[in-house]
């Protein structure tokens, strides 16, 4: 499918695929955060409902769906399991990225499985030397969602040939010739296993040394021609968070008729007008974000194929993207609220919906302070703030 033949029909199956992978990717949640690895049975669930193959040219037998329907996807598998969902985005956004940069002769090495994934890191850069036939890499690059299962790896090097200053490069490699060090424990997205990659003097061929673009000032810039691509991979990502956000709504709201409040004489939530204005609340701020969400996806997609992309619309997007955020963290919390000190019973998935909200709400596509910094440096001076160039 491509934005142009999105049919309907085509959308519709897509995400009843989805729908019917959400009970077992709740039913594995569990096991995923423990883990800190997705279990077999999530991997195959996401497979079967061609979640890995969204960003999968057609040519290569994959879905190539409009950044509509993929973040309605990644949104609707994001309420059985966040973790799983961050990663199904994680790719989807990655492939477009670095895709364009990747000869014929790669790509079809690349996509021999349609439902080939990619993990990678940038910071901080691996060093390479130019040796015969390509590169030979060593470095460490942390926080790779999802390398102990995705077959390819992208990373950032600083390549030299001993003469003249280093280059920036990026280098497709098999995550089989990589080491994994098991370093991601955190309280959140546990299961999404962006532990750390290391190379120590592995030699990658010239064609998957892939050169990175430069802005018009020279200066290294992955995104130069594509600027709309960075809000893109935002809200592939945000529609995890916004899983997650309905994921706790859907636990909440099938309690609301069997919880009763404590001490009192209400029989449940349902039957107490503060507890269903509550409930109404958290729902409008949930429902709006999933809305919005659709929205800015739509918009952006539109823009994909601009050359270029005011100051003002960039900044402008990055603070519609931070108030759908806020919205699901305010409608989590205010569940929470609800369901009462039991929520963070570690058994109970509202916790784990509630952690994984607050630790993906921290990835650096959502900072807040810094997109409000932006915009309203934009808005005063008329000129974008150094952030924001």
């Amino acid at each position: 499918m491509t934005t142009t033949d999105v049919r309907p029909t085509d959308v519709e199956t897509l995400m009843a695929a989805a729908r019917s992978a959400v009970p077992v990717l709740a039913a594995n949640a569990g096991r995923a955060e423990r883990d800190r690895r997705l279990p077999a049975e999530s991997t195959a669930a996401l497979r079967d409902a061609g979640a890995f193959a969204l960003a999968t040219p057609t040519r290569f037998g994959g879905l190539d769906a409009d950044l509509p329907t993929t973040v309605r996807v990644i949104s609707e598998l994001g309420r059985g399991c966040p973790s799983s969902a961050w990663l199904v985005a994680v790719s989807a956004e990655a492939q477009p990225a670095f895709a364009p940069l990747m000869s014929e002769e790669v790509l079809a090495e690349f996509y021999a499985d349609p439902d080939t994934r990619l993990c990678g890191a940038g910071n901080p850069p691996g060093r390479g030397r130019r040796v015969a036939g390509g590169v030979r890499v060593s470095g460490r690059w942390p926080y790779a969602s999802g390398c102990e299962d995705a077959p390819w790896a992208i990373t950032l090097v600083l390549v030299s040939d001993g003469d003249g200053p280093p280059e920036f490069a990026l280098l497709l490699t098999p995550t089989s010739e990589l080491e994994i060090e098991r370093t991601w424990d955190t309280a959140g997205m546990r299961g999404t296993g962006s532990h750390t990659l290391v190379a120590d003097d592995v030699f990658v061929p010239q064609a998957h040394v892939l050169p990175l673009p430069t802005s018009p000032n020279g200066a290294p810039d992955l995104f130069a021609g594509r600027p709309a691509r960075p809000l893109g991979g935002g809200v592939t990502l945000l529609a995890a968070l916004v899983g997650a956000a309905r994921g706790a709504l859907d636990v909440v709201g099938s309690t609301l008729h069997e919880r009763k409040p404590p001490m009192t004489q209400y029989d449940s939530l349902a039957a107490s007008p503060g507890a269903r204005h509550w409930f109404a609340e958290a729902t409008h701020l949930i429902e709006s974000a999933q809305h919005d969400l659709l929205v800015l996806a739509a918009e952006i997609d539109r823009l994909m194929a601009e050359p270029t992309l005011a100051d003002r619309d960039t900044t402008a997007l990055r603070m519609r993207l931070s108030s759908v955020v806020q919205r699901c963290q305010e409608g989590v919390n205010l569940l929470l609220d609800l369901n009462g000190a039991s929520s963070f019973a570690v058994d109970n998935a509202l916790q784990r919906f509630w952690r994984d909200l607050h630790v993906g709400s921290r990835h650096v596509q959502f900072n807040p302070y810094l997109a409000l910094e932006n915009h309203a440096g934009l808005l005063a001076t008329g000129r974008p703030t150094q952030e924001a160039r």
